[in-house]
């Protein structure tokens, strides 16, 4: 079974950036396309990004051009590089895999934005 933990997230001014890490245990997350979710208090958990196998990625609407997501497959790493950071990103962050989920999430990793 799939075990992903979350970290990298924190408490950031308007602007600034942050780095979140999904690291995995269990099985290789190579031959899987991920994700990176978001869930903000009151609000449905939504996709922020994704990359498949091959390194394609695509990213919502409201994060294009801040955020770069990656993966590190000899690290089983996915990455979220979070640039320019505004309020409305805060939210609770979770990487899994995109389209089907794995049966189990991380606890995530919180952002907060503001001043």
């Amino acid at each position: 079974q799939v075990q992903l933990v979350e970290s990298g997230g924190g408490l950031v001014q308007p602007g600034g950036s942050l780095r979140l890490s999904c690291a995995a245990s269990g099985s290789s997350l190579s031959v899987h396309a991920m994700g990176w979710y978001r869930q903000a208090p009151g609000k449905q958990r939504e996709l922020v990004a994704f990359i498949t196998s091959g390194g394609t990625k695509n990213y919502a609407d409201s994060v294009k051009g801040r955020f770069t997501i990656s993966r590190d497959n000899a690290k089983n790493t996915v990455y979220l590089q979070m640039n320019s950071l505004k309020p409305e990103d805060t939210a609770v962050y979770y990487c899994n895999r995109y389209i089907v989920p794995f049966g189990s999430w991380g606890q995530g990793t919180q952002v907060t934005v503001s001043s």
